[in-house]
């Protein structure tokens, strides 16, 4: 049985941190297991650039490396995200298996974990190198593109519904008129705005603190070591991978992933305003707002008939809650950066990566399978904005504020319409007609 095929290929530094810590049974983010890889294997074929390593011990490590960063070996990577803070332990776990693919059919010269596999490396700086890259790799090739999808299915509702007036609604009460096409606008500038802030952490996220080894001065590596394997892996992916501003910078504390996890919780919140407004705006059908009619996914009851549920808005507040416990997390882990080292990097690339999975997944859902459906209650609209006491504010410039409040205070207690109070406080039609035209008034300044 070839070494490929055997059930264990990690070493005994692997088999002490799977007994050391029995705590989750959850494992490393794959994503930073598999860029780790990436890392070594772009490390080693530097090493043999720079005659460090020869070539077929560099070219067999890169090999080994390269599989495992495809994804071949995930299961080989058993330890708990709750371990050494540094994420010694999955470092080590790594070298063992690289070396050990990298020694299958018994080379006249096995590569060592430690002497080949990580060489100009220190855990200190290549795990928390692989936790920003699989954060820069995931948050720009999943979560940008879901948000640009959702972005886009809010704007194409808001241009369909661009002429649909309906009540405006300000404390939860009612306010002067709106379109639904602007309440719309206004969600998709919310995930565009979102969106920019995730784009402007990046650069940050983007800057590695590979090279600093140990502690930041670069002990026991190239001077060129870093930039090569920078270059080479930028060549590879097409992320732009950055050198630190700051060694010691890069090195003591992970800012910029703290960074990069509050403008997910930022957009957390947005949606989760969001998905709030669309839930109560498709209540009812009868005794609610029932202004939008939500598409209709699963039967809502197991007991009511025909009842219908708003389960896509209702399946994102979860996620935004989990993502804003998330940066809670993230923001304790990044505090507890000491010295020269942060030592809680497993914990923020934990809960960093599962936001950026959630909000992603959570994005494109709702784009596809939620927003996109939306159909406006045109009829529902009409209803709200026609009754809509906040209506007689367009009366000020005519009549002034104390007696459209005296208007609305009647129309409001004895539940007439505004129309017949302003005419017996005097408003002439043709004044009433010119002031309470809907669709000017929801234009506003722009009318």
């Amino acid at each position: 049985m070839s070494l490929q095929e055997s059930e264990q290929l990690w070493g005994a530094e692997t088999t002490k941190a799977i007994d050391n810590f029995p705590i989750s049974g959850e494992t490393v983010p794959v994503g930073v297991v598999r860029w780790l890889a990436q890392i070594k294997g772009a490390a080693a074929r530097v090493n043999a650039e720079l005659s460090l390593l020869d070539e077929d011990l560099a070219g067999r490590i890169a090999a080994a490396a390269d599989r495992v960063a495809a994804g071949e070996f995930d299961e080989q990577f058993p330890i708990d995200v709750f371990q050494t803070g540094s994420g010694t332990s999955t470092n080590m776990n790594a070298n063992e298996v690289i070396a050990n693919l990298a020694n299958d059919n018994g080379p006249t010269r096995p590569a060592h974990p430690n002497d080949h596999v990580n060489m100009g490396q220190s855990s200190n700086d290549v795990f928390p190198s692989a936790v920003h890259l699989a954060a820069l790799d995931q948050a720009t090739n999943e979560l940008l593109p879901a948000l640009e999808q959702l972005e886009r299915a809010f704007a194409d509702r808001a241009e369909a519904f661009v002429d649909i007036v309906k009540a405006g609604r300000t404390h939860l009460m009612d306010a002067v008129p709106v379109t639904l096409g602007q309440e719309f606008s206004g969600y998709a500038a919310q995930i565009r705005l979102g969106a920019r802030r995730v784009r402007s952490a990046l650069p940050q996220v983007a800057q590695i603190p590979l090279g600093g080894t140990a502690t930041g001065t670069g002990l026991n590596t190239h001077p060129e070591f870093a930039a090569r394997v920078r270059a080479r892996l930028t060549e590879t992916t097409g992320l732009q991978i950055r050198a630190p501003e700051d060694a010691f910078e890069a090195q003591g504390n992970r800012d910029a992933l703290v960074e990069l996890s509050g403008a997910l919780k930022v957009i957390a919140v947005s949606l989760t305003k969001i998905a709030n407004d669309l839930a109560m705006l498709g209540s009812g059908p009868r005794a609610g707002i029932a202004e939008i009619r939500l598409p209709e996914l699963q039967k809502g009851s197991s007991i009511m008939p025909g009842k219908v549920n708003p389960v896509l808005p209702e399946v994102v507040l979860q996620v935004c809650a989990q993502v804003i416990g998330n940066d809670a997390a993230v923001t304790i882990g990044g505090l507890q950066g000491n010295f020269e080292l942060n030592v809680r990097v497993p914990l923020i690339a934990r809960n960093l990566l599962e936001s950026i999975r959630l909000l992603a997944s959570a994005a494109r859902a709702f784009a596809e399978k939620c927003v996109s459906g939306i159909e406006a209650n045109e009829e529902g609209c009409h209803r709200s904005a026609e009754s809509t006491l906040a209506a007689a504010t367009a009366l000020n410039p005519y009549i002034g504020y104390d007696k459209g409040a005296e208007i609305v205070k009647e129309a409001a207690s004895s539940g007439r319409l505004l129309r017949e109070v302003a005419s017996e406080k005097g408003v002439d039609e043709e004044t009433y007609e010119k002031a309470m035209d809907l669709r000017k008034m929801a234009r506003g300044s722009a009318g």
